[in-house]
């Protein structure tokens, strides 16, 4: 009986709990609607501003003190930030498609729920999404832990005129799916060829000698699969439900801290949240030295790279463009004089903007 009473005790708590969530949650919300409001008036249409809601979910991990992780903390509060956003102006969001990418699930991580996704068929119309006003923002895949640059991404940088405005750092769980439960039966494996590399040794194990058929993204995958009676496809858990398969095998990536990083590209410049990365694009001379010269700067005044990486500039035999990454804000002073010295020097140079960092997740 005693028992009984406490459950009941706790369950009335949890209700009186509840209700002051959603009192607060309301207001919130209409605190939201107020902010729109004030900008409207002043003439301000920028209603999204990643580096306030960096600091915030920032903030929110640092007073977390509960028993959830400041992970799911963070998640639960960027869900109430993203409904409340949509109060203010709903966004449309580009990704590579189609429904059921892990690109999508990191537009949704970053955004939340609450916005608009529109799903297209390559990395070249995410760019003329945003470009011509169609989506406030694009999503993209940029980089793999294990395999390296997504180039076509990388090379769009060169004519667009789009900004980085974020980006995110999504853990990648590769599972094997199909209509099938009995692997024996599988004739052909559909998948983006990243995601065949990053399974290699497991395919090698069990699927060697299975034809393996390369296709434009692993929801592409799944929805093949998901047509066919013996064929199997490398996708995540999204693709799952999207497409009615089942698990197979879960986790099947060679590398478990196997991570894609994605950019968030469009056309407002973002302030500074304190903790920020800039994406530059340089090209020198072509002379023994000219990136040591070219990049020495960074050094002299303290600034950090985190990246360097060579494409092809497609201007003339072996000429190449450098996509650097820095710690800093563009705003910052020791980043400023860094990059006064680089463009003085450089045949190239754009910034490509900068944004808040990324949390893997």
């Amino acid at each position: 009986m005693a028992a009984e009473t406490s459950l009941s005790d706790i369950r009335q708590r949890i209700d009186k709990i509840d209700e002051q969530i959603e009192k607060l949650i309301s207001e919130r919300a209409q605190c939201a609607i107020d902010v729109a409001t004030v900008k409207r008036q002043s003439g301000d249409t920028n209603f999204y501003r990643p580096e306030r809601e960096a600091q915030i979910l920032d903030k929110i991990k640092k007073q977390n003190s509960g028993v959830l992780s400041d992970e799911e903390m963070a998640r639960l509060f960027r869900e109430i930030m993203s409904a409340c956003l949509a109060l203010e102006q709903p966004l449309k969001i580009a990704f590579l498609g189609p429904e059921g990418t892990y690109t999508q699930s990191a537009a949704l991580k970053h955004f939340g729920h609450s916005v608009k996704t529109t799903a297209v068929a390559a990395i070249d119309e995410v760019f003329r999404e945003v470009e011509s006003g169609t989506a406030n923002y694009g999503v993209i895949p940029v980089e793999n832990s294990t395999e390296g640059m997504v180039n076509q991404s990388m090379d769009m940088f060169v004519n667009s005129p789009l900004i980085i405005c974020g980006e995110v750092q999504l853990r990648i769980h590769h599972h094997f799916l199909s209509r099938l439960s009995d692997i024996k039966n599988i004739k052909r494996i559909y998948s983006h060829q990243q995601s065949f590399a990053q399974c290699r040794e497991w395919l090698n194990t069990h699927m060697l000698g299975i034809e393996r058929i390369v296709v434009n993204s692993n929801a592409e995958a799944a929805r093949l699969a998901s047509q066919e009676n013996d064929a199997a496809a490398i996708a995540g858990e999204t693709a799952a439900e999207i497409y009615h398969l089942q698990s197979i095998a879960s986790n099947i990536e060679d590398d478990p801290q196997n991570t894609t990083r994605f950019l968030v590209v469009g056309n407002e410049k973002t302030g500074a949240s304190g903790k920020d990365k800039t994406s530059i694009l340089l090209s020198s001379q072509n002379r023994p030295g000219a990136l040591y010269s070219l990049l020495e700067p960074f050094r002299r005044f303290g600034v950090s790279m985190t990246r360097v990486e060579s494409r092809p500039a497609k201007l003339g035999m072996w000429e190449y463009v450098f996509f650097v990454d820095v710690e800093g804000h563009i705003n910052d002073k020791n980043v400023q004089n860094a990059l006064s010295e680089i463009k003085s020097d450089a045949t190239m140079f754009k910034i490509l903007g900068s944004y808040p960092k990324a949390v893997i997740a």
